[in-house]
């Protein structure tokens, strides 16, 4: 009998849908719960321990959104992952805004949902094994820190790296959410705006403009891009 990796929360309406995500991820070695509306989803939530929680925006009962309010009024450390159609932008917004971790919208490739998933429990695991202070205005990966009161960026024991307010946005957020993949479109709207009106090419070119500050030629490699993805701040190891 394989050892379970962890316990998910899904909340799909869709049975086919919910059946498909169920029989994957126990073949992944979690053990899974499924329901079906958000009530019901809501007393699935208060009386389990659940380790994340894949959660569908468009619910009977009790939206999505609503239920993740409810979740973060008390819980800012379970991971939340949202179910989203293509179109619905403000979900997408209305979820981050609240506290979701992630989002993936349908229809998706579950290998990348499964890599999803894997980096959200990482970032768990991390959090839990080594609490951050929340006053801390010092952000620190690698040999990179950042102090987020002087907005000074330090590689190594090198001098300070000169970088644009929209590249040291850029940075900041790949920061927050090290060794978590994140999507073109998650980087252009947490960095650029909701409302921005552009393409994500602009995302490609920050980061080639972070890169050539920060990747020097003699220190490993910070930024990775996941082709067909996006990027992920990790070590090269």
């Amino acid at each position: 009998m394989s050892t379970k990796k962890g316990s998910i929360l899904v909340v799909e309406d869709e049975e086919k849908i919910a059946r498909v995500l169920e029989l994957e991820l126990e073949y992944e070695g979690y053990k899974v719960t499924k329901v079906i509306d958000g009530l019901e989803a809501l007393e699935a939530y208060r009386t389990g321990s659940w380790d994340l929680i894949l959660l569908d925006v468009m619910l009977p009962g009790l939206s999505g959104i609503e239920l993740l309010r409810r979740i973060r009024k008390n819980d800012l450390h379970t991971p939340v992952i949202l179910l989203t159609a293509k179109s619905s932008v403000e979900d997408k917004v209305s979820g981050l805004d609240l506290g979701a971790n992630d989002y993936i919208t349908k229809p998706f490739q579950i290998e990348e949902l499964l890599a999803r998933i894997r980096a959200a429990l990482r970032i768990k695991r991390t959090e839990e094994e080594h609490p951050q202070n929340e006053n801390d205005d010092l952000l620190r990966f690698a040999d990179l820190s950042i102090n987020q009161k002087s907005r000074e960026v330090i590689r190594g024991d090198g001098e300070s790296i000169d970088l644009t307010p929209r590249e040291y946005d850029l940075l900041v957020y790949l920061m927050v959410n090290k060794r978590q993949v994140l999507s073109r479109d998650q980087i252009l709207e947490a960095v650029w705006g909701y409302d921005f009106f552009g393409d994500t090419n602009v995302v490609d070119v920050y980061i080639r403009y972070v890169r050539k500050k920060i990747d020097l030629p003699h220190l490993p490699s910070l930024i990775h891009t996941v082709r067909g993805v996006g990027y992920v701040m990790k070590d090269s190891k």
